[in-house]
């Protein structure tokens, strides 16, 4: 790859409480080899000649978005699952509906679409809590990793990063029940045998990495949950577990194992600097200080939360206590990060009658840096020397941005203002479309292949 230059009308800079105007940002092999701020700098501003060989990024440019959950075979059920009442229990069956359908090659084609879509919001890569392992009724496939292999080479063809959290997905309930139904899918029989299966994928090229998952305290047995940090830790990788999502949850676990899912965890070693709870959405005071002081992040998703009327969780709590926040779709019933950034300040207020809880760099952090740490990319997420060539241009001239300072660009922004992302120094979305798939038609024929 050779060397590219690109000049940001505005870019948001590591550790600046607001973007910088007039911003030359060069690469080279994937990787960010200067960063300068011509305004005011005694050096030529964005519209003279001698930049003329820079790509013009115009609008307000942000690293690479992560998003740190993600289901991708949930994206089928958007738009079906909201006819009527119920509640995450209720709508956990439709999903399981569309489970049931999946094949390695179906499940290519929807993850690719999916992550295709997530491109065009800009984001450059995902983190993928992937328990859907198996045949319809349990029986490994061949390769017993082709679920996974396709997720890899869906990301790959989406032009993204994927980090695979290969999910252990046990028993149904806190007590122990077997897994039954479409479940039967998602079990490997024993944390070892998970193992076992999880070590033996190695996926290709340099755009995937492995992680592990913790599916919630529902799903592994207490004293299998060693078995799962421990593989994490030997190598190094990220581990996430579903936390509190429900407050059954919490009450099931305090009446089987007399504490809470977070104390629960982190008796069994799960919790730490290398884990990152998904939701925490009812957790107790305890449970947060405990969070806090493990040095154990929080992935928050509140269009999911809200989606599933799950409740809001204590983010502002959570920060406080020294939690690191990222962002996810989750379910996508939205796919878009601003929504879900904003949502974090927004939901706040709700809970509190009070405004301005996470300032906007926050937020960017939230969307960005933090969540690319959360998925093992420490080389990702800022506009710096030395990290990954991940540019996310959002237009500032579009009916919902216009007339609004760059500054307020999570508060006004929503992924339809995305006009280029470039991921590894590659461009994957010029001008709001994807440069590989046609995502609309993509989408359509993928879902309606596995929910006819």
């Amino acid at each position: 790859m050779t060397g590219t230059r690109w000049l940001a009308e505005y870019a948001w800079l590591p550790d600046r409480a607001e973007p910088t105007a007039d911003v030359l940002i060069e690469a080279e092999d994937g990787r960010i080899t200067a960063v300068t701020p011509l305004t005011g700098a005694g050096t030529p501003t964005a519209g003279v000649e001698v930049l003329g060989d820079a790509t013009r990024l115009p609008g307000l440019t942000l690293p690479g978005l992560a998003n740190a959950h993600s289901h991708a075979f949930h994206r089928a059920l958007r738009g079906r699952t909201h006819g009527g009442r119920g509640d995450f229990w209720t709508w956990r069956n439709v999903m399981y509906e569309v489970a049931a359908r999946l094949d390695p090659d179906s499940y290519l084609a929807l993850a690719r679409a999916a992550y295709a879509e997530m491109a065009l919001a800009g984001i450059t890569c995902v983190g993928e809590f992937h328990y859907l392992h198996h045949g319809p009724d349990g029986t490994p496939y061949a390769d017993p990793n082709a679920m996974g292999a396709a997720l890899a080479e869906a990301a790959a063809q989406a032009g993204i990063r994927l980090t695979l959290l290969d999910t252990c997905y046990l028993t149904a309930t806190v007590d122990g029940e077997p897994l039954t139904g479409p479940q039967r899918r998602f079990g490997d029989g024993d944390a070892l045998r998970w193992a076992d299966r999880a070590s033996a994928f190695t996926p290709h090229g340099g755009h995937t990495l492995v992680g592990a998952a913790v599916h919630s305290v529902r799903a592994v047995p207490a004293e299998q949950l060693a078995t799962v940090a421990g593989w994490a830790d030997r190598r190094g990788a990220p581990l996430h577990v579903h936390l509190s999502e429900q407050p059954a949850e919490n009450d099931a676990c305090r009446a089987v194992h007399g504490r809470t899912p977070a104390r629960l965890l982190a008796d069994h070693g799960v919790l730490g600097p290398g884990t990152v709870a998904v939701h925490a959405t009812h957790p107790t005071s305890a449970d947060v200080t405990l969070l806090g002081d493990t040095g154990t992040g929080v992935c928050l998703c509140p269009t999911t939360e809200r989606d599933l009327a799950d409740g809001i969780g204590p983010a502002r709590r959570l920060a406080e206590a020294g939690v690191a926040l990222s962002l996810g779709s989750d379910s996508h019933a939205v796919i878009d990060l601003f929504e879900e950034a904003r949502a974090v300040e927004l939901d706040e207020r709700l809970r509190t009658r009070r405004r301005g809880h996470f300032a906007p760099a926050e937020l960017l952090a939230a969307a960005t840096v933090a969540g690319h740490a959360a998925l093992g990319w420490r080389d990702a997420g800022r506009i710096a020397v030395g990290d990954r060539a991940d540019l996310v241009t959002v237009r500032l001239d579009s009916a919902r941005t216009a007339g609004v300072p760059p500054v307020g660009a999570f508060f006004a922004a929503t992924a339809a203002d995305v006009a280029s992302v470039v991921v590894d120094g590659r461009q994957v979305v010029a001008d709001g479309r994807h440069l590989r798939v046609d995502v609309p038609r993509e989408l359509r024929t993928a879902i309606e292949a596995v929910t006819r």
